[in-house]
């Protein structure tokens, strides 16, 4: 196992305790994708804003807003296969991490990306999330 294998883990860890599930493989991306569920999809990242904003903001926002009916990840840096295939799904918008999407029967309806997370505070991410999750989910 390399180091940044060994760096990573926790923040793996970190997103399964919230529940998110992890897609690690182009054909998990695409099974969850053609779920007829509305999916929540945080792109995670070793970034201090994915530490200190998204998944925090993620976190809150799963435990106050309606459940999405699915929550999953997929790890830029670390899984890019599983990673490029995600932001097939999200276009047009560009390539981000970290990012948030809310995903049903393969199209993104709403997308968070990094210049929407970097440098804010993370409840006022938390509430951007927790919105969408209410007009896609609620």
């Amino acid at each position: 196992m390399s180091l940044t294998d060994l760096r990573a883990r926790p923040v793996r860890e970190e997103m399964r305790a919230m529940g998110l599930r992890e897609l690690v493989t182009p054909e998990q991306v695409d099974a969850a994708f053609a779920e007829p569920e509305t999916l929540l999809v945080a792109v995670n990242s070793m970034c201090g804003c994915a530490a200190g904003i998204m998944r925090p903001a993620v976190r809150d926002a799963l435990a106050r807003g309606p459940a999405p009916g699915v929550a999953t990840t997929v790890f830029a840096g670390q899984d890019t296969d599983a990673t490029a295939r995600a932001r097939e799904y999200f276009a047009p918008h560009p390539p981000s991490s970290p990012a948030v999407a809310i995903v049903r029967g393969g199209e993104t309806l709403w997308m968070l990306s990094r210049a929407e997370i970097e440098g804010r505070p993370y409840p006022v991410v938390a509430e951007k999330i927790t919105r969408a999750l209410t007009e896609y989910c609620g």
